[in-house]
């Protein structure tokens, strides 16, 4: 008989088994990858952590920190869902701050939002590739923290105060509520970058008004009676607080201090006006606050900081205290009433 026939019949045997291997071989690679797919579909994705960085207390920031979240809110972000916000504070003492923008730095977070120059400079100086978005800075170019508001050029972009031009203003309307004003006691930190552009601005004010200013340097809480007694001896008509996070830490204690010596003072932030204080004038830094979220926003959305140009403030706010003008005996014009965003009776 041919052998054929048997060899061939042989030959299929073994073709059809090695078939049956790469078949086999075949639903073990695609079981593999559909697992792999199914596998990494089933993995979390990376939440945004972000870092909030403040010179002074979180209590003191609490409204700020609030407008932020409300912010991130209302771009769809939700708190422990698809972001997480970690607040660190230096409850007013600068070594402090630079030690909590390392902390952060290490937790390798996405973004770094800080409170205003005394937390940026340290966020600054600790990282150079993380994106830091200011919530609000008095002088972002002449501090430093960009090469121009148009274009920062750097990782450090946000929202500028404009507080040089408001400190005149400030003046002004003191002015208006003390006709014969003549001396005028300037609470400030010699230590924060912005205060000699801040009393430059003053003293061209003061010089229009015909006003004489009385600088008293407050660096620590303890400075504050010592300096309100200076006041006093220099015989000041009213009191013109600048920004420091000492003087926001300490805004009860100012605003009590300023009542017991019947001295109409102005301020730079709404809080020491709900706290007893008579009145002021800013920028409403809690609207610059919410609004940091948009560059947060922005950034996790594959923006360039240094591509972000620097936003000046929109909105400004005036606010009276009369409970506390007719405690030292103060009657606020009519017209400069009119004028103020809330009055607190």
């Amino acid at each position: 008989m041919n052998a054929f026939p048997s060899k061939s019949l042989s030959d299929n045997r073994k073709s059809a088994i090695q078939n049956r291997k790469w078949a086999g071989y075949f639903a073990i690679v695609v079981t593999l990858t559909v697992c792999g797919a199914v596998t990494l579909a089933q993995q979390p994705k990376k939440v945004p952590r972000i870092g909030f960085l403040l010179a002074t207390s979180a209590s003191a920031q609490e409204s700020r920190l609030r407008a932020f979240r409300q912010g991130l809110r209302e771009l769809g972000y939700t708190e422990g869902q698809n972001i997480v916000v970690d607040v660190r504070s230096g409850e007013g003492k600068a070594d402090r701050v630079s030690a909590l923008a390392a902390d952060l730095v290490g937790l390798k977070v996405d973004i770094i939002v800080t409170g205003g120059p005394q937390a940026t400079r340290p966020a600054k100086d600790a990282t150079g590739t993380i994106p830091i978005v200011m919530a609000f800075d008095s002088d972002p170019v002449g501090n430093g923290f960009v090469a121009s508001l148009a274009r920062p050029g750097g990782n450090v972009t946000g929202l500028s105060a404009l507080s040089p031009e408001i400190s005149g203003k400030q003046l002004e309307l003191l002015k208006e509520i003390v006709p014969k004003l003549s001396r005028v006691a300037v609470f400030g930190n010699s230590n924060e970058p912005v205060n000699p552009q801040l009393l430059r601005e003053l003293e061209l004010a003061a010089g229009a008004f015909g006003v004489q200013l009385q600088h008293l340097d407050v660096l620590r809480p303890k400075d504050i009676e010592t300096a309100f007694r200076a006041a006093t001896k220099g015989r000041a008509d009213a009191l013109l607080v600048l920004p420091s996070p000492v003087l926001s830490d300490q805004r009860k204690q100012i605003a009590d201090h300023a009542l017991k010596s019947r001295l109409p003072a102005i301020y730079y932030r709404a809080d020491f006006v709900e706290d007893g204080g008579l009145m002021s004038y800013a920028t409403n830094i809690v609207d610059l606050s919410r609004r940091a979220a948009t560059y947060v926003d922005k950034i996790l959305k594959g923006a360039k900081p240094a591509e972000l140009p620097v936003e000046q403030p929109t909105k400004f706010e005036f606010v009276i205290n009369l409970k506390t003008a007719k405690q030292i005996g103060l009657t606020i014009p009519p017209n400069v009433l009119a004028r103020a965003d809330k009055v607190i009776r």
